[in-house]
């Protein structure tokens, strides 16, 4: 598939780089290519690396996007969607792999509640397109390469509104190398995938890494 990553940090860098490994056309999209090439650093380091991997404005890529990657920062990601515009949306997957982060007390607390996700708040934004929550109870090494954490043996969760769109994300997810992926429902779902960022953040500070991941036994 032709695919959009949008976000240029770590989580965006990750999926880009082993999408385009599988076989996947991959394009990241940034608000100013330019911009963000000559900030230098990890992602023009990056990207130097990935000849293949296009740079390219919010809009432009997800235009030529069969689906798209909302690897955003989720205090942003309703801009960065705004950006890339509506109509680029309609019609495609748009899998949401992002979490709200709130500095408190030293630490960044989840922004979720129980009333309401910024899965959520994307589906109603954008309702032409298909909103597939996933990825975001995990860094984004193990997002990219879940065989580093128990050979893979952990669990993806997906939930959004659209049967399809889920299958599809979930080829996806088989093909980066996640072996069990759990349908938690519709998109109301991302409520409870986004409060888990809580707890994986107190796991973080006990194990001193992110090479971890939940696993549901059944």
């Amino acid at each position: 598939m032709k695919i959009a990553v949008l976000g240029t940090g770590s989580v965006g860098r990750a999926l880009a780089g082993r999408l385009a490994e599988i076989g996947h056309e991959v394009a990241v999209g940034t608000r100013d290519p330019e911009a963000t090439l000559a900030r230098g650093g990890e992602f023009a380091d990056w990207a130097a690396e990935r000849p293949g991997i296009a740079l390219a404005p919010f809009a432009e890529a997800a235009a030529d996007a069969e689906l798209i990657v909302n690897a955003s920062a989720g205090n942003h990601s309703l801009a960065v969607l705004e950006a890339a515009g509506a109509a680029n949306l309609d019609g495609k997957v748009l899998l949401d792999v992002a979490n709200e982060m709130t500095p408190s007390d030293g630490l960044p607390l989840v922004g979720a509640n129980e009333t309401d996700s910024l899965g959520e708040r994307l589906q109603r934004a954008f309702p032409g397109a298909r909103v597939v929550k996933t990825l975001n109870t995990m860094n984004g090494e193990v997002m990219a390469h879940p065989e580093v954490v128990a050979g893979g043996d952990h669990t993806v969760f997906v939930c959004g509104e659209d049967p399809e769109a889920k299958r599809v994300a979930t080829a996806l997810l088989e093909q980066i190398g996640h072996t069990d992926v759990l349908d938690l429902g519709g998109i109301e779902a991302a409520r409870g995938a986004e409060l888990a960022l809580a707890f994986w953040l107190r796991i973080y500070l006990s194990v001193g890494h992110g090479r971890f991941n939940f696993k549901i036994a059944r």
